[in-house]
């Protein structure tokens, strides 16, 4: 009697763990199942405010350097109006 217990005790641990496994992860499965729409939603929001915040540093930079195009563009119209003026020797 004691030959047949010990395999009935090995073979239940074996068990359980291996129902213990799936069951884990079919609770890991539920689990992402469930948390995937919330996962999707947030990562939208996040790339909405990460794509905003890229788009006003490029307009700024953007608009930090036609400014500099602009001033430079005045200088030479500039120029060129005084040389116009100036009779030509």
């Amino acid at each position: 009697m004691s030959d047949s217990e010990e395999p009935s005790e090995t073979t239940e641990p074996d068990e359980s763990k291996e129902t213990g496994g799936a069951r884990a992860q079919d609770l890991r499965d539920r689990f992402k199942q469930f948390a995937q729409p919330f996962v999707d939603s947030l990562d939208g929001k996040l790339r909405d405010q990460v794509d905003k915040r890229v788009d006003s540093r490029v307009d700024a930079t953007l608009s930090a350097r036609l400014a500099v195009i602009e001033r430079a563009i005045a200088d030479l119209d500039r120029s060129i109006k005084e040389l116009q003026e100036r009779p030509d020797s």
